[in-house]
């Protein structure tokens, strides 16, 4: 089984809420991040990057992980 540290969960979390809001984007042409924080600010331009660096991470968290197994 799977254990999972902070980092693990804090990627997993940023990842889901990007998910969703792409998924708002491409249903509804709804970018939720940019209309809490506004367009391209740069609290959004942060919160893309986090979630852009997140995906980074469990790419390579899926690897090691996978490559013990």
């Amino acid at each position: 089984m799977m254990r999972l540290n902070v980092i693990d969960w804090i990627a997993l979390i940023l990842l889901i809420i990007g998910g969703i809001n792409w998924g708002l984007i491409g249903f509804f042409d709804y970018d939720l991040v940019a209309a809490i924080f506004g367009d391209m600010t740069a609290v959004t331009r942060f919160i893309y990057a986090l979630v852009g660096i997140s995906a980074l991470w469990t790419i390579f968290m899926l690897a090691m992980k996978s490559g013990r197994e």
